[in-house]
């Protein structure tokens, strides 16, 4: 598609110094989560592995969800009911109470054993917990049985943070998208939003709406037909619409019901070189924390293809991003080595496409620290494709402008063709980068990143 090649820089930095015990690769999972499922890597056959293998479902999410609509709207609150994570975890974050970093909570979704011959059948067959918790348990006099395992994606509401969605997005299996039950519908970013799942070609949404302990049951009924009459015509044209309440956990198990049975688990690629998209990283270190204890950078993020085991030989493309004296990029790959894997705090052998998973390496953090390694693509060595400085795309323009608040009665304003040397903002995969327009051709276009 582009024509356009980066110059690689020699060399590919030395291996960090080795990480203590957390680089014994040898080793099954460790015996503190002896509740879950165990990982062997000597016994591994990857051509045998599922999306609902008991040894990959115990211990990571295999299907990403991504929460998606208006600012305020209730998204990280229904996270926090259905995983019992807050993923509202930054000072700025709490002060201002709105999310502005992608959030990532993981929760296993249970069923009850099948009710016996003459029982009357009750509510609540399918409840939430966190990842850690055993795949199967006795609650109530019930047996229940672990059957999907979910990572949600926690997106920003707010309009100046919709790149930061759209990186949320490049992961997302599914959505649920919230509409606050107290407000008209639609609100500016509840527009800007499906139509972003739309362009990403989500085809499941589950339509929750919130906050119904707010509002009359009048009122719920004709906010109910306002969606109806919203969502005719997309993605989510049949979505089912369910009344909840995040704070008061109203409904959440009904949620937790439709996500197991109304959203299937996607067909996954195990065998092909593994491909992991980078949507959040991290330095683990603590300030003033002694040389000799110094751990490597983490990664976060989701595997797109193939299987990332603890041990393999990592490369991270584009890594270190440099202009020559003439001003020509330069890309310099890193190269480093995987010493541990983690769904939350579940420890990983291997990890398997779905699911959000933090990588262990031996990356210096300063190149990790807060978000720097957002975007780039990391995977096994010398299996990672070119990395181009040049784009042809065949694009679609919206005919209107999403998620600008207009007036009542006016019309939204009209998208403006695309014009020769105009900067955009472009979001591949989990990047967001500007790039200019070179050259424009009916519904084709060259972009210099």
């Amino acid at each position: 598609m582009a024509e356009k090649h980066v110059k690689f820089a020699d060399g590919g930095g030395d291996a960090e110094k080795e990480l203590g015990s957390s680089n014994d690769t040898t080793k099954s999972v460790a015996s503190k989560q002896d509740h879950l499922a165990v990982q062997d890597l000597s016994t591994l056959k990857v051509e045998e592995l599922t999306p609902l293998t008991p040894e990959v479902i115990s211990r990571q999410a295999t299907i990403n969800i991504g929460t998606i609509g208006h600012v305020a709207h209730g998204k990280s609150t229904l996270v926090k009911s259905i995983s019992g994570v807050q993923t509202v975890r930054f000072k700025n974050e709490m002060e201002r109470n709105i999310t502005i970093k992608l959030g990532y909570a993981n929760a296993k979704i249970y069923q009850a054993d099948k009710l016996e011959e003459g029982e009357a059948p009750q509510m609540g067959l399918y409840r939430s917990k966190g990842s850690s918790t055993a795949d199967v348990f006795e609650e109530g006099g019930r047996t229940w049985r672990l059957v999907r395992h979910v990572s949600f994606v926690d997106c920003p509401g707010h309009d100046i943070l919709m790149a930061t969605m759209l990186n949320g997005a490049a992961v997302m299996d599914a959505a649920l998208l919230l509409i606050a039950g107290n407000e008209p519908c639609p609100q500016p970013q509840t527009s800007e939003h499906l139509a972003a799942v739309e362009i990403m070609r989500l085809n499941h949404v589950i339509i929750l709406q919130n906050k119904v302990d707010l509002v009359k049951p009048e009122q719920a009924m004709v906010q109910h037909e306002q969606i109806k009459k919203f969502v005719a015509g997309t993605v989510a044209d049949n979505a089912p619409v369910i009344p909840i309440s995040a704070v008061l956990r109203y409904n959440i198990d009904v949620a937790c019901e439709f996500i197991a049975r109304n959203i299937p688990v996607p067909v996954r690629d195990f065998t092909s070189a593994p491909r992991l998209i980078v949507i959040r990283s991290f330095d683990v270190n603590k300030p003033g924390q002694e040389v000799e204890n110094l751990l490597g950078g983490v990664a976060g993020g989701s595997i797109m293809q193939g299987v990332l085991k603890v041990g393999d030989e990592i490369e991270v493309r584009p890594g270190i991003v440099t202009k020559d004296p003439d001003g020509n990029v330069q890309c310099k790959p890193i190269y480093s080595q995987i010493v541990s894997l983690h769904a939350e705090q579940n420890d990983l052998q291997y990890a398997v496409p779905g699911g959000l998973i933090g990588v262990g390496t031996k990356i210096d953090p300063t190149l990790t620290r807060s978000d720097r390694m957002v975007g780039q693509v990391l995977g096994t060595r010398g299996h990672l494709p070119d990395v181009f400085t040049e784009v042809e795309i065949s694009f679609y323009l919206l005919r209107r402008l999403l998620g600008v608040k207009t007036q009542e009665g006016s019309k939204q304003a009209k998208v403006q063709k695309l014009a020769k040397q105009e900067i955009l903002l472009v979001n591949i995969g989990s990047t967001a980068t500007g790039g200019k327009v070179m050259a424009v051709k009916s519904d084709l276009a060259k972009i210099l990143l």
